[in-house]
């Protein structure tokens, strides 16, 4: 049975519970329980990406285990959520975005599952990244929303952050400059496998913004808890389009650039004897 994952959020109906400690993989643990339910026919995972009761910093969250979690829990797809800062005036407050190119700035996580740690991962993967996310996927997220008739930008960068500290003001201005259209320090795709789309919300200007407030905490999450029911309706509604759809030949395709770009001594011994 196909299964899909939502992140960030857990407030639905589920009808089962992996614990934590059963979902342990070669990477670790992941960072909650793993719920699995049902929406409209379509098989669901839910898992908390910074933990129950939001426990972990974006630099503590074990992203390798969960995204290994959810894969060994049979999910085709991932379905993130995010809240960001706005690096420009076209990005206001409550602003819904699905993001089509990234930029990494984090500096101490682990950036890939083939670093030596997992038999099962050996050799090296050089994965393109151009898309970032998922076409198909992200089309569907921009299509809920549209359905539900919430205003969402299509396309944009999303610069993600090493955290958990907020940027100085020099760093957020030359982010612009890069080109950023949100700053986070959560999202980045794509290693594994699955299909990935991300759902961002700004909460904030950063601190680029002269007229505006420098960003606190307690003012995202006065945003967010303003704005939440959004991404949740979108989601929602994401995974009933997702279940309408015939997926085989886009996992077909994930795994064909895989093999090409997956490195080890077996594919170079096949390919060159």
């Amino acid at each position: 049975m196909t299964k899909y994952l939502i992140s960030r959020h857990n407030k639905y109906c589920y009808s089962s519970i992996t614990n934590r400690e059963n979902a342990k993989n070669d990477f670790g643990y992941p960072s909650s329980d793993l719920y699995h339910g049902c929406i409209d026919g379509v098989d669901i995972v839910l898992l908390a990406r910074h933990g129950a009761g939001h426990v972990f910093s974006p630099t503590g969250v074990n992203y390798r285990a969960n995204i290994e979690a959810l894969r060994l829990a049979d999910c085709t797809h991932i379905l993130a959520s995010t809240a960001c800062g706005s690096l420009t005036e076209s990005i206001g407050k409550g602003q819904l975005v699905v993001p089509d190119s990234f930029i990494d700035r984090t500096i101490s996580r682990k950036g890939t599952f083939y670093d030596g740690t997992s038999i099962k991962y050996n050799g090296v993967c050089h994965m393109p990244m151009e898309p970032a996310f998922d076409p198909r996927t992200s089309e569907i997220l921009l299509q809920a929303a549209k359905k539900l008739g919430y205003n969402i930008r299509k396309g944009g960068t999303i610069i993600t952050i090493e955290g958990p500290r907020f940027s100085s003001k020099a760093e957020s201005n030359a982010l612009r400059l890069w080109g950023g259209h949100l700053v986070n320090m959560t999202i980045c795709p794509k290693e594994a496998g699955l299909l990935y789309a991300a759902i961002a919300m700004a909460t904030d200007y950063d601190c680029w913004k002269e007229c505006e407030d420098n960003v606190h905490a307690a003012d995202v999450l006065v945003v967010f808890k303003q704005n939440v029911h959004k991404i949740v309706n979108v989601l929602l509604e994401a995974v009933k389009l997702i279940g309408c759809g015939d997926w085989e030949q886009d996992i077909f395709k994930l795994k064909v650039i895989f093999v090409r770009n997956h490195l080890c001594i077996q594919i170079i011994w096949r390919y060159f004897f």
